[in-house]
């Protein structure tokens, strides 16, 4: 649903678009037409015009991020629930960038049938990392990664979007503290949401519409975080906050001056940390 939400803001919204993912569309596979047609149709409806706004500024940011890291020298990319993220095989930052998709192996089996489906290109640079939380514990994910080709001893930057309202209060603990064992200037930006009382009218009418559709696919929204508490747990893992951005702050202010059906809303946060020096790693 992400991707096509970034494909469809290519094609049912004006530019200048909030971000482009020009391999959304192909990666959607035989599912293009039905998913696509519902933005075409419906495309001014709260959720739809919702997911859009959602997907491609949390992207836009991130991606933002990226470059400016990678101007800096950092040449390791982390995706958790990288899903349909095509970063990887159609930026040109991928050539500078080794990018490490960590996702459930049956996720990622899916995924790559699709990339030979469609004849993407899969550059050397992406590595795949197959990874099931559900009977390993988050600690492992730093064995999987090294024996991937990460290298702990040099910073990258972490990105975990549109997963933690779906995991509980310790699962995500676990993944702070194995991040905070990361190389010194490493960075992580993850997205939460913000409990009700924290929400303005579009936002809490999305969360209410979404999370009744993700209940019935048996997709439970569990967590919920204010920036103080958000805070509070980047701390407690020993990761230093830097920032955190509403949608509306994603882009410059002139960019939300659109006559299309995106507007920003108080839902999602996405929180932006970094792992200090001189900090002891955590005991594996």
């Amino acid at each position: 649903m992400s991707a096509a939400a970034r494909a469809a803001h290519l094609i049912v919204d004006e530019a200048p678009s909030i971000f482009a993912d020009t391999l959304a569309q192909t990666l959607l596979g035989e599912c293009a037409d039905e998913l696509l047609g519902y933005h075409r149709a419906y495309g001014g409806h709260p959720v739809l015009s919702g997911a859009r706004t959602a997907a491609v500024t949390r992207s836009r940011y991130t991606e933002d991020r990226l470059a400016e890291l990678a101007a800096q020298g950092v040449d390791q990319y982390v995706i958790l629930g990288a899903g349909l993220d095509s970063f990887a095989y159609r930026s040109e930052l991928a050539g500078c960038v080794r990018v490490f998709e960590v996702d459930k192996p049956v996720t990622q089996h899916w995924k790559r049938t699709l990339l030979v489906e469609t004849g993407a290109t899969v550059p050397p640079s992406a590595v795949f990392v197959p990874v099931d939380f559900e009977k390993e514990s988050a600690r492992s994910l730093t064995d999987h990664l090294v024996r991937a080709g990460f290298d702990r001893g040099r910073p990258a930057l972490v990105s975990w979007l549109g997963v933690t309202m779906y995991l509980t209060p310790e699962a995500i603990s676990q993944t702070l503290a194995v991040v905070s064992g990361f190389a010194p200037g490493t960075e992580l930006i993850v997205e939460h949401l913000l409990p009700a009382e924290l929400r303005d009218e579009a936002g809490q009418s999305y969360a209410e519409l979404v999370m009744a559709a993700a209940a019935e696919q048996g997709e439970l929204w569990q967590t919920f975080l204010g920036i103080e508490q958000m805070d509070a747990l980047l701390r407690e893992h020993r990761l230093q906050p830097i920032e955190y951005v509403g949608q509306r702050e994603t882009v410059a202010p002139a960019e939300w001056e659109r006559t299309d059906a995106l507007r920003p809303f108080e839902l999602s946060v996405l929180a932006r940390a970094s792992v200090p020096a001189h900090q002891t790693a955590p005991a594996r």
